[in-house]
């Protein structure tokens, strides 16, 4: 069985990181990891989890099989290239699909978001019907509409355990990324965050129509800009500052 020397591995991570230019902190920074944790791969005293490897191997730009390798593969190699790394890249991906996903423990979250759905379409329909402008509407009921599918239907109902390893303050999973400056994700606070992330979400989707078509009726005259950052704020607000407190009562 191959075993990974873990003297090698952090030599070879070392020698990548500084080819590209960035500090132990810039690497960790787009990895969404603290600096102690590259400092540990590159002076051998612990390896990536293996859901870490894809996303550092894309950060120094070799494939997973040359970190496994410790070593660049030349283009005259034996070796398939293109076939290991599918091979390695689906063995290192298959714990992380194997996850739970909030679908599997749905509980009264998809009807919340069906009912969440129906009622945000009734208010854009309203919005219609009264004649009223629709500037400012569809973004915040598209993105409530998507982080509502995710958070509701397909987020993982426990993170990797890398992330109670280390402190880390993003939150990756496919295409969908959340990072929060001075809040670690873990297992201690990610249920809470995950319920903070589907009320909003759904709050987002029914009301927001109800409060933007408010705003016109009090406000006519107000620019299209003042909407925009009363909007802003009231949106992004009102999940940011939740999702923080939440995260942080929890994170220890």
């Amino acid at each position: 069985m191959y075993q990974l020397d873990k003297k090698e591995f952090g030599a070879f991570v070392a020698s990548l990181r500084k080819e590209k230019g960035y500090t132990q902190k810039e690497l960790a920074a787009r990895l969404c990891l603290s600096d102690k944790a590259v400092s540990k791969w590159e002076t051998g005293v612990s390896i990536p989890d293996t859901p870490m490897l894809v996303p550092l191997a894309q950060a120094l730009d070799v494939t997973v099989t040359e970190l496994l390798l410790c070593r660049r593969q030349t283009p005259g190699e034996t070796l398939d290239k293109e076939a290991v790394e599918e091979v390695v890249q689906q063995a290192i991906q298959y714990p992380a699909k194997e996850r739970k996903r909030a679908y599997t423990h749905l509980g009264p979250w998809g009807w919340i978001f069906s009912a969440a759905a129906l009622t945000g379409a009734a208010g854009a329909a309203l919005h219609v019907w009264l004649g009223l402008p629709l500037y400012n509407l569809s973004t915040p009921l598209i993105l409530g509409g998507v982080f509502g599918l995710y958070f509701c239907f397909f987020a993982p109902l426990r993170l990797p355990d890398y992330y109670d390893q280390h402190r880390i303050s993003g939150f990756m999973d496919g295409p969908v990324r959340m990072n929060m400056a001075g809040l670690s994700f873990n297992n201690r606070n990610w249920p809470h965050i995950l319920q903070v992330c589907r009320i909003w979400s759904c709050a987002d989707l029914a009301g927001f129509p109800f409060l933007h078509m408010g705003l016109r009726l009090l406000f006519p005259g107000l620019s299209e800009w003042a909407f925009f950052y009363m909007i802003l704020a009231v949106t992004l607000g009102g999940l940011l500052f939740p999702l923080y407190l939440v995260g942080k009562k929890y994170e220890s």
